[in-house]
């Protein structure tokens, strides 16, 4: 082996430090941005996806830039529960929590978000629109966040004949003062308005303020959680996104019933929907208002899209794309009028398949590609650590998902051999199992016994539009799938955590009471207490438990305390 002289292993040396100090200096400041768009309520109605009706260019620009999954699914179709999940990477049946009123850190006060742990490891976070469910008693995340969140309503009209009402769901739950003595309000709305009359148009405005001044801060990566409302109802949109559709042109799905031999209680009674003006209280949609819906899906999806455009231009103008992690997801699905059917609220293939694109630089090659893989939103916080070359992370709460990123550099690779979500009934779960070709449902009280669940199956190679359930017919599949789902926690029952009740709740219960006692005698009855509630299943038993003198009526008291002991 030859040797240097002794007089040159200094002057080396010092080449070599001065050499490796800068690259790790760049090297810090090359950490990946992160822009991190949720959009409300969209299903994969999309060009991306194949659909040949929306106008959605901005999104299906995006897909040409990564991967598109076309198995993407969400751990439990509802707003609140869903969000939990791919934010805290672990499923409702592992927190224990299926409603949108309870906030996540009750049952897991010490858990990492995934924005949180991004700050933990450098990065300003930073969020606008709706990232976590707020509303229903459950409330904003701040240890989430760099700085406050760019907040926006979700339910919003411009034309003055609808501003001042407000959904039934806001009437029966909102916590602002005569709020229950407000109309509801319409189910759509085709306003001849700037984009930014409505929330999202802002929502994009302070989003391309926001990534005006990251660009400034050239040592300090954002992760940036942009939260687009529609298409969430009402179906609100700018009248020219409507005119970008022919009305008549669309078609109402001709199944108008649940699958054959599905239990009673698995369908949705899509309760949202029914909360607007001019919707029934039961029974199907004509076809022409399913038809005005279905428009004003299209209408609330390129409108958004829109949004999204201006803000992936910016991204664009300012040089930041080329190191900008971008992730676009939708919540959870929505029925569109399969089975007569509208929103959101089972374990069905409507409500529980997502849009999901990933564009990571260096990562993902130029041009669509799509992925067969299936992924579920659990998988999402490790996968984007990974993409950002933090550590694999160890927070409080565990992690329920996988990372992905081997399918995001070879599309074609398989993830997994099956994906979970869930639903509950009452105190019964849907747990449910998806493979490529069959979706499992086991309907049971947690800690019950196996013999005791009801059981669905689908296929979805002959029988895609979900018409009967195959549980009793395919027994082998059944037996194979629930070998799985054996594998899996038991689901957690719905935690229940009381609270002392603030004043002013107690006077908006009140008031509510008041609006509900309707011949005005002083206490509910059972018909008072149940009629216009948003969940027609389960109030039956919220009566029963505020009854607590059992005497089939309800008090002022029992109502305003809801069966606890007055504070």
């Amino acid at each position: 082996m030859n040797h240097l002289p002794a007089r040159f292993l200094i002057p080396l040396t010092i080449i070599w430090l001065t050499t490796w100090l800068p690259v790790a200096t760049a090297a810090e400041q090359a950490k990946p941005n992160v822009l991190f768009i949720a959009v409300d309520d969209l299903k994969p109605l999309l060009g991306c996806y194949g659909d040949t009706v929306i106008n959605s260019p901005n999104i299906d620009r995006l897909a040409a830039r990564g991967v598109v999954f076309d198995r993407a699914y969400c751990n439990q179709a509802v707003c609140a529960p869903s969000r939990n999940s791919l934010l805290t990477g672990v499923r409702s049946t592992t927190l224990g929590i299926y409603d949108l009123g309870t906030n996540f850190r009750l049952a897991s006060p010490n858990a990492v978000t995934i924005p949180q742990y991004f700050m933990q490891n450098g990065y300003r976070t930073e969020a606008l629109g709706k990232i976590f469910h707020v509303g229903h008693g459950n409330h904003e995340d701040p240890a989430s966040w760099s700085v406050p969140i760019f907040k926006e309503k979700t339910v919003a009209y411009a034309s003055p004949e609808n501003q001042g009402k407000l959904t039934r769901e806001e009437a029966l739950f909102g916590n602002q003062p005569g709020v229950q003595n407000l109309p509801r309000g319409a189910a759509w709305e085709s306003a001849d308005v700037a984009d930014n009359a409505y929330p999202d148009g802002r929502i994009a405005d302070e989003t391309i303020l926001r990534l005006r001044s990251a660009k400034a801060k050239t040592n300090e990566p954002f992760f940036m959680a942009v939260g687009f409302l529609k298409p969430h109802l009402p179906f609100c949109a700018p009248k020219k996104y409507w005119d970008l559709y022919d009305r008549e042109k669309f078609t109402v799905p001709a199944l108008k019933s649940p699958p054959v031999g599905a239990p009673k209680y698995a369908p949705s009674n899509w309760g949202e929907l029914r909360q607007y003006s001019d919707i029934p209280e039961t029974g199907l949609l004509t076809d022409d208002q399913a038809r005005t819906m279905i428009h004003g899906y299209h209408a609330a999806v390129s409108y958004v899209d829109a949004q999204l455009g201006r803000v992936l231009d910016e991204l664009d103008r300012l040089g930041l794309a080329s190191n900008t992690i971008i992730v676009l997801w939708g919540d959870h699905g929505w029925h569109l009028g399969d089975h007569g059917w509208w929103s959101k609220h089972d374990n069905y293939e409507q409500t529980t398949r997502i849009p999901f694109i990933v564009v990571a630089p260096g990562v993902t090659k130029g041009g669509k590609r799509a992925s067969n893989a299936l992924v579920e939103t659990v998988d999402i916080y490790p996968t984007l650590a990974e993409l950002a070359g933090l550590p694999i992370p160890k927070t409080p709460q565990g992690l329920d998902g996988k990372s992905f990123v081997p399918v995001l550099r070879n599309p074609e690779l398989a993830n997994k051999e099956f994906l979970y979500h869930a639903f509950p009934r009452g105190e019964r779960i849907g747990r449910a199992l998806r493979t490529t070709r069959y979706r499992l449902v086991e309907w049971k009280i947690p800690g019950s016994a196996a013999t005791t669940a009801d059981l669905e199956l689908y296929d979805y190679e002959t029988d895609p539009l979900e018409t009967r359930n195959m549980a009793n017919e395919k027994p082998e599949v059944v037996s194979s799938m629930r070998a799985m789902l054996a594998k899996l926690p038991e689901a957690k029952p719905q935690i229940s955590i009381s609270k002392p009740m603030g004043e002013q709740e107690k006077r908006d219960r009140s008031a509510l009471f008041q609006k509900k006692d309707t011949n005005h005698d002083g206490k509910l009855s059972r018909e008072e207490f149940l009629a216009n509630q948003p969940d027609p299943e389960q109030a039956p038993k919220r009566f029963d438990r505020f009854d607590t003198n059992k005497d089939g009526e309800l008090s002022r008291e029992e109502f305003i305390y809801m069966g606890q002991a007055p504070q």
